[in-house]
Order: structure tokens, then C-alpha cells, then sequence
């Protein structure tokens, strides 16, 4: 078998987290839970509020990975780079967010509630059920 974009999205469309690393002010790496969706092109979506380490990390470098599903032995390892849409990219954003987390119009009354997309750059499939699949996937850089 060989991945597909209509395989991963929908592989991580039925995952509800994933774990989040990035770096922080000294080169540490730092990880945090949140919840995600997914868009059509594999970006990851996901809210969070503005005093969070992972924001100020990502305003410092955008470089992010993730680490999607870990239930009966399958994962995906993602990388991507991250940047906090505004206007019509924003209002995209949240209308594919919102399917996801029907929840997440009211969180938007939170004080500093910030928006995050993650675009892939790499992706590693791991399956080690049988037939046993790892595979790569390589994204041009936007």
C-alpha cells in the first residue's frame, strides 16, 4: 500500500490530539496535548490562548512537530511549520476547526484565544499490524 492524501486525512481526522513539540527560548524542545482538526491539504488546526509556551514558541520558530494517533500500534510523525492565521485564512480555519470541536465557538470568548495552523512539510506513517507499513510523504515548503 502506498499513502494517499485522502488516506492520512483521513487517518488523522479520527484522531481527537496530538502532542505538539517545539522549541523553546534556548533551543529546549517542549511538548503540549491539544486538540486538533485537519484540513483538506493535511494542515493541522488547533486552538489554544496566547500565554501558552507553545505560542510564544512559534512566534519564535515556526518549525513544529506533532505526533498523531497511538492506538493499535499505527502513528503518524509530523512535521510542518506553524503561523497563527488572520482574516479570510482565520475564518477558514475555524469553519474546519468548528466541525471538529463544536465546543470551540464558545471557547472564542476566552481572553488571548489564538488559532494555530500547522502546514506539513514531513509525514512518517507507521502501521506495525500486519502488513506492517512505514512510510514517508515530503510536502514543498510554503
Amino acid at each position: 500500500m502506498t499513502l494517499t492524501i485522502p488516506f492520512l486525512r483521513d487517518y488523522i481526522s479520527r484522531q481527537r490530539y496530538a502532542v505538539i513539540s517545539s522549541n523553546g527560548p534556548h533551543g529546549t524542545p517542549q511538548s503540549a496535548l491539544v486538540g486538533i482538526a485537519v484540513s483538506e491539504s493535511l494542515e493541522i488546526y488547533f486552538d489554544t490562548v496566547d500565554t501558552t509556551r507553545k505560542i510564544a514558541n512559534i512566534r519564535g520558530n515556526p518549525r513544529v512537530s506533532l505526533v498523531i494517533g497511538w492506538e493499535n500500534e499505527q502513528t503518524l510523525q509530523y512535521e510542518g511549520l506553524a503561523d497563527l492565521p488572520e482574516g479570510a485564512a482565520l475564518t477558514d480555519l475555524k469553519a474546519i476547526y468548528f466541525r471538529a470541536w463544536p465546543d470551540g465557538p464558545q471557547r472564542q470568548s476566552w481572553k488571548g484565544i489564538t488559532y494555530c495552523r500547522v502546514r506539513p512539510i514531513w509525514l512518517r506513517f507507521s502501521s506495525y499490524v500486519e502488513p506492517q507499513l512505514i512510510e514517508e510523504v515530503h510536502f514543498p515548503v510554503r
